[in-house]
């Protein structure tokens, strides 16, 4: 776990291996949502930029009847 800090105009710094595995980029937006005392940030992307991304995905298992 990595520790950020707010700063005074209430802006954090996401640490750099996280921007990188996430393959952030400047001016990604996020929605952000509050569980009690905790918030989460969610990406928030065009759907069209996630073509291919399950690309070689494992489809070999038995589906239950009702989801064929």
């Amino acid at each position: 776990m990595q520790i950020v800090t707010i700063s005074s105009k209430f802006q954090i710094v996401i640490p750099k291996d996280i921007r990188e595995k996430l393959n952030l980029r400047s001016w990604d937006n996020f929605q952000v949502l509050q569980y009690g005392n905790r918030f989460e940030l969610f990406i928030v992307r065009d759907i069209r930029k996630s073509r291919g991304f399950l690309k070689g995905m494992n489809t070999d298992f038995e589906r239950e009847d009702d989801r064929l």
